[in-house]
């Protein structure tokens, strides 16, 4: 039995760009279905499933950014690309801390679109069987705080709710998963979203610099992620998980 060809949400409300896109891409062997806005996006996750979501940063009501971590909250197992006009690289950072797999500024070549496609849907694939047998740990406690893994809350040793970005509590799971390791910054990019590195793997630096300070960890002298000069970070509290 053939199997079924993977469903890409493109989300554009600039129909001419949809359309090169979907006539491209359905060309390749992928079907494809097209939204103009996050209203019409909820609409076909509601009624069909979707491996990879397509999405313009600007768009018309929310933007893509919201969308994103929208996503990345209730569908974590879907594969996103955004698009965009402008290059700012503090967009960039900001859209990977979302939650997108990757990012592709336009103007752009179908042909690039199309590799950035597969080897966005190819992580995907790998990643969902690989949780799905894992059994993941719920909670995690280290040097008096608390981080629940399944609401993705940080509670300090006040017990106080310090809230996380989805980068943020993406790279503090994987270190508490992960304690008294060395990890470089290409394995932190893969344990928290899953993603080669990339043009922005600079990203886990300015990530790490704000977790340091979310967790009162001096950046001059930090205790609790120590960097690892040449090597990456390393979490060196005991880690308790449950």
């Amino acid at each position: 039995m053939t199997a079924a060809p993977e469903h890409i949400l493109v989300v554009d409300d600039e129909l001419e760009i949809c359309e090169i896109v979907r006539q491209y891409l359905e060309s390749e062997g992928f079907r494809v279905t097209s939204a103009g806005d996050g209203t019409a996006m909820r609409r076909v996750l509601a009624q069909e499933s979707v491996d990879l979501v397509i999405m313009d940063l600007m768009l018309p009501g929310e933007d893509g950014l919201t969308l994103a971590r929208e996503l990345r909250e209730t569908m974590p197992q879907i594969g996103i690309l955004i698009l965009t006009g402008r290059g700012d690289t503090v967009d960039k950072i900001i859209g990977l801390e979302m939650g997108a797999d990757d990012y592709l500024s336009k103007p752009f070549h179908l042909r690039e679109l199309l590799a950035r496609t597969k080897s966005v849907l190819r992580r995907v694939a790998v990643a969902a069987p690989r949780e799905e047998e894992k059994r993941q740990p719920s909670h995690a406690h280290f040097a008096g705080w608390g981080l629940d893994l399944v609401t993705r809350v940080l509670t300090s040793p006040k017990g106080q709710e310090v809230h996380l970005t989805t980068g943020e509590f993406d790279l503090l799971a994987a270190f508490v998963v992960h304690p008294s390791q060395i990890l470089s910054r290409e394995r932190l990019l893969d344990l928290a979203r899953n993603r080669e590195a990339g043009p922005f793997d600079r990203t886990i630096d300015v990530q790490v610099g704000r977790l340091r300070r979310k967790l009162g960890d001096n950046s001059q002298n930090p205790v609790l992620i120590k960097t690892v000069r040449g090597s990456g970070y390393i979490f060196t509290p005991a880690v308790q998980l449950s």
